[in-house]
């Protein structure tokens, strides 16, 4: 059962806040990279995508989800799920731009905005976070900076307005442990908040799975 659900789309905290979910005890955490890793489950985003069954179904077995694909489906999520906590995870919305752009959005497109050729599992996967977040929540412009950062201005307005209050956590990771234990009812760890997927990271990911590579 799905007990915290991560509003918040990815490059905002989420890899942090998985890590600090697993901390206090919340994990599984499903998160993209879990896709990458154990693609059996594409079949389940597909079919949530498609209308061919619940997001739900694709969770099993995971306490929290985050960023994409779960964000992208966060109203089915929400009431497969009614008594899970909501956190939106935000940042200042150039540097999330900037973020995204040069780890996510480039780990699919090369330099000419071309897709980048993959192969197998990982191709599969790529294609359906490309049609789910550059071509479904991005419009297929992303690179339009003004209208991304409307289009992620116009997500966290709909999820604060449409999540009540009690179950809503607003949340940058520079906020810390308080208010995160406080609004899941935990204690707070002993040991300084994650700080997880810096670029460089995420990068050095990237490459290695387009390598080939273990992950």
């Amino acid at each position: 059962m799905v007990e915290v659900i991560g509003a918040g789309f990815g490059r905002t905290g989420t890899t942090s806040l998985k890590r600090a979910l697993e901390l206090v005890g919340l994990g599984p955490v499903y998160h993209m990279k879990e896709l990458y890793d154990r693609p059996e489950r594409l079949e389940a985003w597909l079919a949530a995508r498609d209308g061919r069954g619940p997001a739900a179904a694709a969770l099993a077995g995971y306490r929290a989800a985050l960023g994409w694909p779960a964000c992208a489906f966060l109203d089915d999520l929400l009431d497969a799920h009614p008594a899970a906590k909501v956190v939106l995870t935000t940042r200042d919305p150039d540097a999330w731009y900037d973020s995204a752009h040069r780890t996510l959005y480039r780990s699919r497109f090369d330099e000419a905005g071309e897709p980048r050729r993959l192969t197998g599992d990982t191709a599969r996967v790529a294609e359906f976070a490309e049609d789910l977040i550059w071509r479904g929540t991005f419009g297929g412009r992303f690179t339009d900076r003004a209208r991304a950062l409307s289009v992620l201005a116009a997500h966290e307005r709909r999820v604060r307005e449409s999540v009540p209050a009690g179950r809503l956590l607003v949340f940058r990771a520079e906020d810390g442990w308080g208010p995160l234990c406080a609004f899941l009812g935990v204690p707070v760890p002993d040991a300084p908040y994650p700080r997880d997927n810096a670029a460089a990271g995420f990068q050095d990911r990237v490459r290695r799975r387009l390598s080939g590579r273990a992950r």
